[in-house]
This record gives structure tokens, C-alpha cells and sequence, in this order.
């Protein structure tokens, strides 16, 4: 009996085993417990998450509503703010509130100001609406955004990293759309580094333009307000309110100076940020061709009170050593002032501090220095050094920052090397004086921040400079973060190699070789995928090959490159016109024209294609 059950069980399995539909329900079965499983995970991971997560991104310190005056009838002009909110840094007095310095102790020891800071009165009268105070590092010492009192605001451009500081929460409150736009002191990067780390547009006016009056100082001869947006119509306008009529600068003829050391700095190639920058000017009118400059040499060779804060260099190595030095120059009156200012608050409350912070603080109290003028000499000195450099016409284009942001509670927050690469450039506008816009370019292969630095007074038209170009930079790093460069490997040997290749194609070509000659052209790419050129004669080889897609998207290749080169803009539009986009087509035929207004092959197609849009 024993045995004949065993037989028929092994007989029920095999019936199993042989019907395909029993395993495909048991499979489902599976999927379907290990999918409700997962999405329960998740449900939880989401509620924890949402549970954890502080209102408002943990950006608000204080919430108020400051309203501002009525809009007067017409003809009167509408107020320039009229419909915007705002929120400023926890070191803005606000009558009737007690700021707070990122400290407790701070709000412990102080009383409620009478009065509200000069700045935030000038935006409310011209429409803005105050909504808050925002969440900073303590004391306004920090880089990284993180507060043990308040917590950390939560960056929304990356939630797993901080958000720089000090004046994270203004950042914050501004990348997360909480506001239009929001106030903070610029001292040593403070509105700069977290507008990098967030993603924003950020300007740090020329020293004294705009009245501190009513913040908490930091280092009176350092600080500055400066303003976040995510809009550069937004950062134009609050501007106008606060900037006076005398910050102009400019002339209308302007060029951008590279400061090609520092964007040797980065661990990414900066072939892509040049291209997107000098495309995008190419075609505006008023701009000469860029100019290339090592920055660190040249401040190095004309601020000679620096010398005495560089470390013994090479000659090659001399550029780095004065970036350093500024750098070390920018801290050493940080804390020298801050002294002279908080030295006795300090002594006598023994505020609880971070870590990071605390040190910082201890620094700065205990401070002591033989020659406090050479500091002082050092900032005249180069704000005469960055006149002679810009005139009345250049801009200084530079990395933001020398490196990129920490994961929240990173250990390398307290390490000299991070506080180094994150002041390394933010010094040259902070001890000159200078004015400074700062413009995210997210899309390129790293998160990357660009400055752009303007002589000591030229505040407003470095304003308008970008509003001008900001929407043409930001097409072109679009483009640029398409493009695949691929290393060099043997220098010169590759670019020899590429010539020949290209050389060759031009050869089939005009054997009407085309299939070969588009070959040739590809390998010459495919050493140097730089060169506008080998794009262009590539898109003539695919026309005659009636590719006209890919001859029109070499053409794009092309124009990222050299923005000038008229064949490109012929060839593409032939592209255009053959597939029928005719509107397309004019544009690029009067581009040409633009460049060249006697081109014969444009003229008869500008001709012929008005006469088809017609």
C-alpha cells in the first residue's frame, strides 16, 4: 500500500511537471507576491521619507508676512517687484522679530530691532512681499549649509547633498519655488557656493554699492547682500531696486576673459563650458573675440603685497600658490574682523556651536597677526590689478568653485582640502570688491557653476550681460552636453593624422567619391571630434549622398564649434529646404548673410525661399 502511494505521488508530480499552465499561474503568483511586497517597501520608505521631511525643505527659520504698499493708480509706474515674494537670511533684523545669526544663543542674547534692514524696506516698497527668514550657518561661518540647531535644508536640486552656506536656507527657499527670490550676506562665498550647489542664479554686488544696514555683520569689510533667483529677469530686477544709478560700468563693446587655469582646476574638461559661452556670444553684437588669460600668474606678478602669503613655487607652480594665498588672505580678515566685532559676545555667552563651526569661531577669537595692513594693502592691490585687467570692457569667466558638493554629514565637511577647493576662486571678488553673477550649468557632465566677474562698479551692466545671454548660454550647454569629445592620447601625432584623413576626403570628394570621402571624414572625427571643419565638409559629402538629416545634424556639430562658419549655415539650410522646412532654412541663410552680406549662394536662396513662403 506504502508503495503504490509513493508511485501515484510521483505520478501526480510528473502530471505537474508536464502541464505548462500550473507553472504559469505559479509564476504569476510569485511575480504577484513580489510585486506587492515591493510596492508595500516602498509605501513605507515613502511615508518615512515624508514624515522625516521638514516643511517648507527646512528652509524657514521665521514666517511672517511683510505686505507691501499699494499699487498707486496710472499713470503711476507699476511697482518693479509688484506680485513677488521673497525671504531673507537669518541675520536681517526685521522690526518686531529677533534674528537669530543661525545661533539660539544669538536670539537668546538680543533684543527684537526697531527698525527693518534698509534692503528688505527697499524691496517691499517697490511691490516685493517678505515671507520669512531663512535658516544659515551659524554665525555666518559655514560652507556647507548644515545647522545642529535648525537642521540641514534640503537641497532640491539633490537631496543627498548639502546645500552650501552660509545662507543655505535662502537658497533652498528659492530652488524649491517657495520663493521668487531671497536675500543673504555675501562674506567669503556665502551666497555663491550654496547658488552652485542649488543650481541658481546668484549676484554678489561691488563692495559698499548696497546698504548692509540692519544685517548682522560677519567681516564689515567683506561683507556684501547679494540675491538668489531662478529667473535672470528676476535677478535684473531686484537690482534695479537696489542698486543705485551710479553702478553702470560697462561699455557697450565687452569681452569675456577665460581664466583658463582655474578651469584646469576641475576634474571635468572644460572644452565644453568654453564652447557653450564663446557660441553663444559669437552672434551677439557688441562682443569682441574671448580673451584667455591664467589668472593665478597674473595676480601673482601684479598684487605684490600677496607674495608674502605664498608658499615657496616653482615658476609653473606660482599661478596656484597666489590663488592659495588669496584665498588664506580672504579667511585671515574674515576672522580678524569678526574678532574685533564678536570677540566679547563670545568670551562672555559661550554660544553651543557645530563642530566645523565651533572651530572656525575659536579661530577667529583667538586670532593674532603682526601686519594687519598688508591684509588691508593686498585688497587695494587687487582691485587696481583686476581694473587694469577688465577696463571697461571685460568680464572674468571662472568655475564658481574649485570642487563640487559634500553628501549631507559627510566627515570631509571638516577637511582643510574641502574649505580650500570651495574658497579658491571665491576670493578674487571677495577681496577686490568686485561684482559677481553666478549661472548654474547643469546639464554639462558634472553639476557646474559659472562666475562672472566685473570691474568694482559695473554692477548693473554685468546684470544685463546676462540677462542678454543667458538663455543663449544655457541653448549651447545643451548642445555642448550632447557632444562626445574623446581624449588625445598622442598630441600633436592625432591632430597630424586628422589632417591627412581630412585631406584625403577632400580628395574623394572632389572625385565625387562621396561614400569615401564621408568615411575619411569620420576617421579624422574620430581622432579630433573638435574641429568644426571635418563636421562641415562631412554634411557636403552626406548632401550629395541625399542624407540630408545627418548632414544637417553634422551642420549642428559645426556651429557648436565655430559659430561663424558661414558653409555650415549654407548646408544646413540646403538640409532644410530639400526637407521642406523652409522657415528653418531662411534663418540659416540670412545667418550667413549676417557674416558674409554678399554671399552669393545666400542671396539666390533667400531669394527663392521668400518667394516659396509666400
Amino acid at each position: 500500500m506504502a508503495s503504490s502511494s509513493q508511485s501515484g505521488g510521483a505520478g501526480g508530480g510528473g502530471a505537474i511537471a508536464s502541464n505548462p499552465r500550473v507553472w504559469i499561474v505559479a509564476g504569476i503568483a510569485v511575480a504577484g507576491v513580489i510585486v506587492l511586497a515591493e510596492a508595500a517597501r516602498r509605501r513605507r520608505r515613502w511615508l518615512r521619507d515624508r514624515a522625516g521631511a521638514p516643511p517648507d525643505a527646512g528652509a524657514f527659520c521665521d514666517r511672517f508676512e511683510l505686505s507691501p504698499p499699494q499699487q498707486p493708480p496710472p499713470p503711476a509706474a507699476r511697482h518693479l517687484l509688484s506680485g513677488l515674494t521673497f525671504a531673507a537670511s537669518d541675520n536681517f533684523e526685521i522690526e518686531g522679530y529677533v534674528a537669530g545669526f543661525g545661533n539660539p544663543d544669538w536670539k537668546r542674547t538680543h533684543e527684537a530691532p526697531r527698525h527693518t534692514s534698509v534692503t528688505v524696506t527697499m524691496l517691499q516698497k517697490q511691490g516685493g512681499t517678505c515671507v520669512g527668514r531663512t535658516v544659515m550657518d551659524e554665525l555666518g561661518f559655514g560652507v556647507t549649509g548644515e545647522n545642529l540647531h535648525c537642521g540641514t535644508p534640503i537641497n532640491p536640486a539633490s537631496p543627498s547633498l548639502v546645500p552650501g552656506g552660509s545662507c543655505s536656507g535662502s537658497a533652498v527657499a528659492v530652488a524649491a519655488q517657495l520663493v521668487d527670490f531671497a536675500l543673504g550676506t555675501d562674506t567669503i562665498g556665502d551666497v555663491r557656493i550654496p547658488a552652485s550647489f542649488c543650481g541658481l542664479l546668484s549676484f554678489r554686488p561691488s563692495y559698499g554699492v548696497v546698504s548692509t544696514l540692519g544685517t548682522i555683520a560677519n567681516s564689515q569689510s567683506l561683507d556684501t547682500i547679494g540675491w538668489f533667483a531662478r529667473d535672470p529677469c528676476v535677478l535684473h530686477c531686484v537690482g534695479e531696486v537696489l542698486l543705485p544709478a551710479t553702478a553702470g560700468g560697462l561699455k557697450q563693446t565687452k569681452q569675456f576673459v577665460f581664466a583658463d587655469d582655474c578651469f584646469q582646476l576641475l576634474k571635468v574638461s572644460n572644452q565644453k563650458t568654453l564652447h557653450a559661452i564663446k557660441n553663444a556670444v559669437q552672434t551677439l553684437p557688441g562682443y569682441q573675440p574671448p580673451k584667455h588669460i591664467n589668472i593665478g600668474q597674473y595676480l601673482y606678478s601684479n598684487v605684490p603685497s600677496l607674495k608674502e602669503f605664498c608658499e615657496p613655487a616653482t615658476k609653473l607652480q606660482e599661478g596656484m600658490s597666489a590663488l592659495k594665498a588669496l584665498s588664506t588672505v580672504m579667511l585671515l580678515l574674515q576672522r580678524y574682523e569678526f574678532k574685533a566685532s564678536h570677540e566679547n559676545w563670545v568670551n562672555t555667552v559661550k554660544p553651543k556651536l557645530g563642530l566645523d563651526i565651533s572651530t572656525r569661531v575659536l579661530r577667529a577669537v583667538n586670532f593674532a597677526h603682526d601686519n594687519i595692513k598688508s591684509l588691508y594693502a593686498i585688497r587695494n592691490e587687487l582691485r587696481v590689478a583686476l581694473k587694469n585687467l577688465l577696463k571697461d570692457t571685460g568680464i572674468l569667466v571662472l568655475p564658481t568653485t574649485a570642487g563640487y558638493p559634500l553628501k549631507r554629514n559627510s566627515k570631509e565637511r571638516l577637511s582643510s582640502g574641502f574649505e580650500e577647493r570651495m574658497y579658491k576662486f571665491v576670493g578674487i571678488a571677495a577681496i577686490s570688491g568686485c561684482c559677481e553673477v553666478t549661472i548654474p550649468l547643469a546639464n554639462l557632465d558634472h553639476h557646474v557653476s559659472l562666475s562672472f566677474v566685473a570691474a568694482h562698479g559695473s554692477d548693473k551692466s554685468l546684470l544685463r550681460t546676462i540677462l542678454d545671454t543667458y538663455s543663449l548660454i544655457q541653448e549651447q550647454v545643451v548642445l555642448a552636453s550632447k557632444l562626445v569629445t574623446t581624449p588625445v592620447t598622442n598630441g600633436d601625432a592625432d591632430v597630424d593624422a586628422s589632417e591627412l584623413l581630412k585631406e584625403k576626403g577632400n580628395s574623394a570628394f572632389k572625385s565625387r567619391q562621396w561614400s569615401k570621402a564621408a568615411e575619411f571624414y569620420s576617421e579624422a572625427i574620430s581622432l579630433s571630434d573638435t574641429n568644426a571643419t571635418y563636421y562641415c565638409n562631412r554634411a557636403a559629402a552626406f548632401l550629395e549622398l541625399g542624407r540630408f538629416k545627418q548632414a544637417e545634424a553634422d551642420c549642428d556639430w559645426a556651429l557648436l564649434l565655430d559659430r561663424k562658419n558661414v558653409k555650415a549655415y549654407l548646408r544646413r539650410g540646403f538640409a532644410r529646404e530639400v526637407t521642406l522646412n523652409y522657415k528653418e532654412a531662411l534663418q540659416d541663410f540670412r545667418r550667413a548673410l549676417a557674416l558674409e552680406p554678399q554671399n552669393k549662394t545666400a542671396l539666390a536662396a533667400e531669394r527663392r525661399l521668400q518667394k516659396l513662403l509666400k
